[in-house]
């Protein structure tokens, strides 16, 4: 059963986008738009300079951002603050999912590489407010961003966290391969990618496999 291999999980870690909503809400398609706009400004690039740029730090440095304080010096304040000023219209409240949430032995966090003010807003148009034990933003890991060890330590230190007793929740391949290093059962959520030896388990759909949980 695959609650067997949770049984001595009693740290359950989430992320945010695309893991506590549905990837049809499209956020992150809000936030592109805003990115590109943002390095196009600070840049003085054309658009199509710019999203090609915004998904190669992507890809090299795992957020936009950290490529632009590595490579520009750009401050990250006013650039999550603009970027994350979106519309969220298109969530709507999920009570069995929280109940679900709520049932899960132990503490609960949420870990994005979004910042914290806009990790709450999103929890409140999902009704997940009081579902969880602490929210931690990119600025809690000191701007590092997953997958980065070091951003994952930072967190984990910060809330007390045993990896060994934990287990993460996301929807990019590439940010649960530290959690499984550190000894973390790890559950990708959405499409079904490649078999890889990091991920344990797949879910289409987050709150029907957290009740095959508990």
């Amino acid at each position: 059963m695959v609650a067997a291999s949770f049984a001595h999980v009693r740290a359950w870690v989430f992320d945010l986008d695309n893991t506590l909503y549905p990837p049809s809400a499209r956020l992150f398609a809000q936030i592109e738009v805003r990115m590109t706009a943002f390095v196009v400004r600070t840049l003085s690039l054309s658009e199509s300079e710019a999203d090609r740029l915004r998904s190669h730090y992507w890809a090299t440095y795992g957020t936009t951002l950290a490529g632009l304080m590595a490579e520009h010096g750009i401050e990250p304040g006013p650039y999550l603050a603009e970027v994350h000023d979106i519309d969220l219209s298109g969530l709507t409240p999920d009570p069995l999912l929280a109940a679900r949430i709520a049932r899960l032995p132990g503490r609960k966090i949420v870990f994005t590489n979004g910042d914290g003010p806009y990790a709450r807003r999103v929890l409140a148009a999902r009704g997940l407010t009081g579902a969880f034990d602490a929210v931690y933003g990119v600025e809690h890991a000191g701007y590092l961003p997953k997958p980065e060890q070091a951003a994952f330590e930072a967190v984990f230190a910060l809330d007390g966290l045993s990896p060994q007793e934990g287990a993460m929740f996301e929807d990019d391949p590439r940010n649960l391969m530290v959690p499984h290093l550190m000894g973390m059962r790890t559950v990708l959520i959405g499409p079904e990618a490649a078999a890889q030896d990091h991920i344990h388990h797949h879910a289409d759909d987050l709150s029907e496999f957290l009740a095959r949980l508990v």
